[in-house]
Order: C-alpha cells, then sequence, then structure tokens
C-alpha cells in the first residue's frame, strides 16, 4: 500500500499547477499542502489509477485509505474518499467505525461534508445504525461528527426523519461553532425544498436559534417568496 501511495502521489505532481497551488492553500487557510489539480483534473487521474492499480479490499483498502488521508498533500486526502467511495455499497455494517475515523482524520468542511453525504448512503443501507450512532456521535463533542449528524440526510428529501434533525440542531443550538451554525441552517435550508411550512415553524418557534442559523435555513424560502413577515 506504501507503493500505491507512492504512485498516487507521483502521478499527481506531474500533473499539478504549483501556482494554482498556492492560491488553493491561502483559500483553505494554510492548513493543507496542495499539487494544485482542479477537482475534475484528480478526480479523472484518480479514475486512471484505480484502473491501473486496481481497488484494494478488506484491511488493504482501510491502510490505503488511511495512508492517503495522512499525508500532507490535500488531493491524497481526497483520494482516500474517493477510494472508500467507490466500493462503500458493499461494506458491512460495522463500516460505519471507519467512516468515523476518517471524518475526525484531516477534518475540515471539504472532507467531512463528502463524508456525511458518503454516511447518509450508509444509514439507508443499514437504517438501524442512524438512532445509536448519531446519538454517539452527538455525545462525542466533536463538531465535526456533530455536523455530519445534521447535515447527512441533505439528499433524503421527502424520507428525511425532521424530527432527528430538529433534535440535533437544538442540541447545538447555543454553540458558537460557526460550522455548527452554517450546517444546521444548510440542513434546514435543502429541506425546506421539500416542508416548507415545517422549516418555517421550527425557525420561528425556536428564536434562540444561531442568526446564521436562521439566515441560512430561509434562504430558499425567501428567495421563493414564501416568508410570511412574522418569521
Amino acid at each position: 500500500m506504501k507503493q500505491y501511495l507512492a504512485h498516487i502521489k507521483s502521478v499527481f505532481q506531474a500533473h499539478g499547477d504549483p501556482e494554482r497551488a498556492q492560491g488553493q492553500m491561502r483559500y483553505m487557510r494554510h492548513q493543507f499542502e496542495y499539487y494544485g489539480l482542479k477537482a475534475p483534473e484528480w478526480v479523472a487521474l484518480s479514475k486512471d489509477i484505480f484502473t491501473e492499480q486496481g481497488i484494494p479490499d478488506g484491511e488493504d483498502l482501510k491502510t490505503l485509505a488511511r495512508l492517503c488521508l495522512d499525508d500532507e498533500y490535500r488531493e491524497v486526502n481526497y483520494f482516500a474518499i474517493e477510494l472508500v467511495q467507490k466500493v462503500q455499497k458493499k461494506q458491512p455494517p460495522e463500516f460505519i467505525d471507519f467512516f468515523e475515523e476518517l471524518i475526525t482524520t484531516k477534518s475540515w468542511w471539504d472532507t467531512v461534508d463528502w463524508l456525511a453525504k458518503l454516511v447518509g448512503i450508509h444509514f439507508k443501507l443499514y437504517p438501524q445504525l442512524i438512532q445509536p450512532v448519531t446519538e454517539r456521535w452527538m455525545a462525542s463533542g466533536n463538531i465535526w461528527l456533530q455536523r455530519a449528524c445534521i447535515i447527512f440526510q441533505l439528499m433524503y428529501r421527502d424520507k428525511t426523519d425532521f424530527d432527528l434533525m430538529k433534535k440535533y440542531i437544538l442540541q447545538v443550538a447555543g454553540s458558537k461553532e460557526f460550522f455548527l451554525q452554517k450546517g444546521s441552517g444548510w440542513a434546514l435550508r435543502q429541506y425546506s425544498k421539500t416542508n416548507p411550512e415545517g422549516v418555517m415553524d421550527f425557525i420561528k418557534n425556536n428564536p434562540h436559534l444561531a442568526p446564521l442559523t436562521k439566515r441560512e435555513g430561509m434562504k430558499w424560502l425567501k428567495n421563493q417568496g414564501l416568508l410570511p413577515d412574522s418569521v
């Protein structure tokens, strides 16, 4: 797997753009190194690498993903998640523990939001995991696990467990963490496209929600002209 990682890095470096990398690093507050690859570029390169090198499974899959996520270059971190995404529907229920490990490694919004989507897919496969896992994650105090609990249903539409979403948004309503406030608003905004009345009532009945959460949550409703003056 170390040789596989070396190949990934070699390919990405050969196609990178150091000048673009400087801008990417500034955008991400200099938390990560970048090769200067745009998303379509590293996705295409990853596809070629999968074809050439194959996709490992079992413990090799986890080993390679860990190696990639521990790397200093963000595109290699992305490769780890792309790798997991390729095979996630074949994974057993307990793979949720590996998702937790990935979420809490090199955590920032770009990887966490992508992983939250994959967690949402995993929960659809194994809905019995939703309650115990999300309760544990919410109780952990880790803001990235908490954000994942709030946004994993973004693509669920009419299958959304709104009561669960509301419960978790209220649990963090007093938090000053930007990513929890913003994530809460994002979840509400997305669900407002399915249940506008429900979201309006929730925001109206919980004035203690952070202004950012309310503003984000009402953005789509406002753009559609659906907000009454009283909200």
